[in-house]
C-alpha cells in the first residue's frame, strides 16, 4: 500500500512538532497502520538544530506512555515539501513562513494542523515561556487532533 507521510511543524522543533510527532505515531501504531503514515518533525528555525525535545515536552509525553527522548530538532528542507504528502504547521505563524517556503506547487499539502485535523481554525500554543500546565494543554490538543487526523486519513484511505 501507499504510504502517507505526515510532517508536524513548530518554530523550534522541540516543544509541539515533537509532541504531534510521537502522539501520532503511538496511535498510528496502536492501529497497525504505523507503516501506512510514516511522521517526522521539523522546526521553521535552526535555533535548536540537534538538541532533543525540551524536557517538559518529553516528560508530558512520558506520563501518557510515549517516549521521544531520542528525537532531535531540525529545520525544516526544501525536499521535505515533496517528501511528505500532509505538513502540519502548529499556528499561524509557522504556516505563514511555511507557505512562504514552499513552491505553488506544493501548497495544497501544508495546512493548520488544528483546521486540517478537526476543522476548527485553533493555533496549538507555544508552551515553551510557560509552566507545566502549558505542556498539558498543548499534549491535550495535539492527542485529540492526532486522534480525529488518523480517523480522517483512515477514512480516506478506504473512501
Amino acid at each position: 500500500m501507499k504510504t502517507h507521510p505526515v510532517l508536524f511543524v513548530c518554530l523550534g522543533n522541540i516543544c509541539r512538532s515533537p509532541l504531534g510527532e510521537g502522539i501520532f505515531r503511538e496511535l498510528a501504531d496502536k492501529t497497525g497502520n504505523g507503516g501506512l503514515y510514516p511522521v517526522d518533525s521539523a522546526g521553521t528555525g535552526a535555533w535548536h538544530a540537534g538538541s532533543p525535545p525540551d524536557p517538559r515536552s518529553v516528560r508530558i509525553a512520558a506520563e501518557h506512555g510515549i517516549d521521544i527522548s531520542a528525537q532531535r530538532a531540525r529545520k525544516i528542507e526544501q525536499d521535505d515539501f515533496d517528501r511528505f504528502a500532509l505538513i502540519l504547521a502548529m499556528d499561524r505563524n509557522n504556516l505563514r513562513d511555511l507557505r512562504r517556503m514552499a513552491s505553488p506547487s506544493v501548497l495544497a499539502k501544508v495546512h493548520l494542523f488544528d483546521s486540517y485535523a478537526t476543522s476548527q481554525e485553533v493555533d496549538v500554543p507555544d508552551p515553551y515561556y510557560g509552566g507545566p500546565k502549558g505542556f498539558e494543554i498543548v499534549y491535550n490538543m495535539l492527542f485529540a487532533g492526532c486522534t480525529s487526523l488518523i480517523e480522517k486519513l483512515a477514512a480516506e484511505r478506504t473512501s
